[in-house]
């Protein structure tokens, strides 16, 4: 049986279905489908295969509910070596997101030898079994293999993740709209505690070097700061290749129920 998508099409709109849920109000979208929606429409309107989508910021300033989304879309620079789109996310006729996205011109390798952090050493995903329960994945919103540690511990964290179901019912998933929809995970991932999650992310920064192949896409937390209810996080991202980029979010104080 397929799995249910977030979205389905509705003319040039999209309409939300009950997997896109997020976990701070059931009434509300996830961020990581806004960032994916909003990513599948840039690339739909503005990209080409001589453009490399390195830079998608999207700023969540209102958590949307479930009526029909519009996503409208401006280009603001049309260079020849790089193509600047901005995007807004109305949903129900009031704004909610913001996002900006930076396409750069793929040209040749320059020469010389520039430091880099080490590739990871995990194992491929094929290598680790799945999780004896299903709360690494919240419950089958995406399949989790983890490689070391957890939210909830403390300590370095891990993992790979796939995504499970559509964005968009009978759309296929494109390399970076597998990598928009995954990057939000870097806010609960590198922001989580012992005492559990209480962040809410406003916003979440998604850099490519390239687009990721296959897939499973790696999470490695590289840090995570937080002073007076305001928190930064940031992970490396990985494919089975190696290093595809960053995912980093800004994030404030959150409980159940309280207004973003």
């Amino acid at each position: 049986m397929a799995e249910q998508p977030f979205f389905t099409r509705a003319g040039d709109s999209f309409q939300p279905t009950s997997a896109s849920r997020g976990p701070w109000d059931p009434k509300s979208l996830h961020g990581r489908v806004i960032a994916g929606l909003m990513a599948a429409v840039i690339e739909a309107r503005h990209g080409g295969e001589a453009y490399m989508p390195a830079r998608l910021t999207v700023d969540m300033y209102r958590l949307p509910n479930l009526e029909e989304i519009e996503v409208t879309t401006r280009l603001v620079k049309d260079g020849y070596r790089l193509r600047l789109v901005e995007a807004e996310f109305i949903s129900g006729g009031a704004p909610a997101a913001l996002a900006t996205c930076q396409l750069l011109r793929r040209t040749a390798k320059p020469a010389g030898v520039i430091w880099r952090p080490a590739n990871w050493d995990a194992p491929a995903p094929d290598e680790i079994a799945p999780p004896a329960d299903d709360r690494a994945g919240m419950d089958g919103m995406w399949a989790m293999k983890p490689i070391s540690g957890a939210m909830g511990t403390v300590g370095p964290r891990r993992t790979w993740m796939a995504e499970v179901r559509p964005l968009i019912e009978g759309e296929a998933l494109t390399p970076f709209v597998r990598a928009a929809v995954a990057a939000d995970f870097a806010s609960p991932f590198a922001n989580a505690g012992d005492a559990g999650l209480s962040y809410i992310n406003s916003d979440v920064s998604l850099y490519l070097h390239r687009l990721p192949i296959g897939e499973w896409i790696g999470f490695e937390v590289v840090n995570h700061e937080a002073t007076d209810g305001v928190a930064i996080g940031e992970c490396r991202l990985f494919d089975e290749e190696g290093a595809i980029g960053t995912s980093s979010v800004a994030a404030l104080a959150q409980s159940r129920g309280m207004r973003a």
